[in-house]
């Protein structure tokens, strides 16, 4: 599948006798969930969202009538594309979609530490996984960075890079 769609959420049991499934979302965003939006299977295939539940974790889409039709999308991923997400999801001021953060550039002091290979979330705290700079030889090919105000001292997205303090220290000991 490409690059251009987000997992926003993956379809658990089928509840119910009219084709109810669990839902189980994997954004940092509910409220995109919600009656009329459509969520891609594949490329080819969408699902419309007839209603959702918030408090029971269920949702009900168009088209499916039965626990016979919603059994067939136990397991499925719902996608929505980049372009989606950045227009049904409002970011508030110095928040970044983990999307953009991925291949900025790590800057401590002038110096290049590395490029963000991904994001991952460990915990209460998301981490920043670093593919350090290849002139770093001596050091590990890959350190994490806590993205908290210790670390990150500011993001400049426009020229996607993030200057940091004490990150290199991390660096050295990992």
């Amino acid at each position: 599948m490409s690059n251009n769609f987000l997992e926003v959420a993956v379809l658990g049991k089928v509840v119910g006798l009219r084709g109810e499934l669990k839902l189980h979302i994997k954004s940092d965003f509910p409220e995109q969930f919600i009656e009329g939006k459509s969520f891609y299977i594949n490329k080819n295939q969408t699902l419309i969202i007839e209603w959702y539940n918030q408090n029971r974790g269920l949702v009900k889409f168009k088209e499916i009538f039965s626990r016979e039709d919603a059994a067939k999308y136990v397991n499925k991923k719902l996608l929505s594309t980049l372009e989606e997400t950045r227009q049904n999801c409002k970011l508030n001021e110095n928040e970044f979609f983990y999307f953009d953060v991925i291949k900025c550039q790590i800057i401590e002091n002038g110096e290049i530490l590395g490029i963000v290979d991904d994001v991952e979330d460990l915990g209460k705290d998301d981490y920043l996984l670093i593919k350090t700079n290849p002139s770093l030889k001596e050091l590990p090919k890959t350190f994490y960075i806590p993205y908290i105000d210790h670390y990150i001292d500011r993001v400049d997205m426009p020229s996607k890079t993030i200057f940091t303090k004490n990150a290199k220290d991390i660096l050295e000991n990992s």
